[in-house]
This record gives structure tokens, sequence and C-alpha cells, in this order.
């Protein structure tokens, strides 16, 4: 028969074997050559995603299909950043208050007050991807999950390069030319800029050209600017159109063009 240290050294063993296979599932897959959750695709590209068949985002942008689970983003893209616009203002004293990610609205309704959340999200990995997207819920941390997942599913490639006659360095810091974005009655203009000018554009454009990879520019907004949701959106616009126009190879080497 066997002794109460000997069941007591079996049952040790068998808890730490239980801690390591839960660790082991905890622990994340790798999917195409980089690590993820484990989640189980559902769609066809996530799919092949899986199987290793497409292991670069550009290849999907290029082709334009369609991406429909935000954990294809994650899977090609694992270093993906994200920020959030300031779309919303707290209460403070005689109207004034701090800007805040979240919007909040109000509903009066003849039983209460129904408030309505609202957040935009912006995700890049620096390196010439961007994405934006706007959630909204009833609740701040789901509408600020629906803006994360809209902006991973919108995610574009764009043109970087040296546009300004100042500089023509050759490099990629700044937009090859000169592009509009139009949202609502807001119209965003970015114009390239010389090395070392640094952005000189609103703090949430900023924010939007930071994770896309660019450092240097000029821009000029009109319109209803104080409404930031068509901020970001006419700004997203502009970048758009840098991958519009075709170009020459000595065109793309003269502007130092990468994506």
């Amino acid at each position: 028969m066997e002794t109460e240290q000997q069941v007591a050294e079996v049952d040790k063993t068998r808890s730490a074997e239980q801690e390591i296979k839960e660790e082991v599932e905890k622990a994340p897959t790798v999917v195409a050559g980089k690590k993820t959750s484990n989640y189980e695709f559902k769609s066809a590209l996530g799919k092949r995603v899986a199987a290793g068949e497409i292991t670069d985002i550009d290849e999907i942008i290029s082709k334009n299909l369609k991406v429909l689970e935000p954990q294809i983003i994650d899977a090609l893209l694992p270093n993906l950043q994200t920020d959030f616009l300031f779309i919303g203002q707290s209460k403070g004293k005689l109207g004034g208050g701090k800007r805040r990610i979240i919007r909040n609205t109000q509903k009066v309704t003849a039983k209460a007050k129904r408030q309505h959340f609202s957040a935009m999200a912006v995700v890049g990995d620096g390196d010439g991807h961007i994405g934006i997207g706007k959630g909204s819920a009833l609740e701040s941390v789901t509408a600020k999950e629906k803006a994360v997942k809209k902006a991973k599913l919108s995610l574009i490639k764009i043109k970087r390069g040296c546009g300004s006659w100042e500089c023509a360095c050759g490099a990629h810091h700044s937009i090859p030319f000169k592009v509009s974005g139009k949202s609502g009655s807001v119209i965003v203009t970015l114009t390239p800029a010389p090395k070392g000018i640094g952005f000189c554009v609103a703090d949430d454009i900023k924010t939007i050209l930071r994770l896309a990879g660019i450092k240097d520019v000029w821009s000029r907004v009109a319109g209803q600017t104080s409404t930031r949701i068509n901020l970001g959106y006419a700004t997203f616009e502009a970048l758009k159109k840098l991958d519009s126009y075709r170009l020459l190879n000595s065109e793309r080497k003269s502007l130092g063009i990468v994506g």
C-alpha cells in the first residue's frame, strides 16, 4: 500500500503537470510566423493566414482583399499601436471643460435620460500602415473596443517620401506631394515639409500622422474644425489619396517614395 508521503508526491506531480498544461493552453500560438492569441479564424482569408499562405499585410492591401476579422491584422502586424482622438469634452464651469477621448450624448425620454458614448481610434505601425474608426455604444469601454476594431478593418498602406523642394533629400520622412481630404465641412490639406520642421498641424492630425510614420508636414485646415470626428476622417481621406496617383519609376526615385 502507498504511504501518505507517496500519495502527496503523486498529487504534487499531477498539480504541477496541470499547471504546465494550463500555461501551454494560455500561451500564444504562432500564426504565419508571428505570435497571436488562440483564435479560430472563420473567414476564408483568416484561414489562409492561419495556414501560412499569406504572411504579409501588404499582399492583402495590394489585392484589395476584404478583411472581416481584426485578428488577421493582429496576426500580421503584432507591433500595431493604438491611440484615440479627443472628440469629447468633460463638463466644466461656465460651459468650459477638458477635452477627452469619450464623447457623451444624452437623449431625454419620458422615463429617463439615456446616455450614449462614442470614441474614435487610430491604429498604425509607424511604417506606412494606418487605420481609423469610430465606435458608439451604451458604455464607454464597448465604444472604445468597437472603434479599435473598425480602425483595424480600415487599415491602408500610404506612400511616404520627400516632396519638398526645400529638402529633396530622397528620404521618406514626409509625403511625396500635396494632397487634400474632405469630410463634412472640414477640408484638410497636407503639404510636404523639409526635414526637421516636424508637425505644423493640429494635435489630432499629429496623432494620425505619427502612427502613419510621417515626421515632417505642413497643413491647412478649413471648415468647422471643432468637429473633431470630421477632422480625423478628412485627414484619413487625404492620406488615402497618396496612393491614388500613378508615378514613373524616375519620379518615385527622385521623391524617395516608399509604400
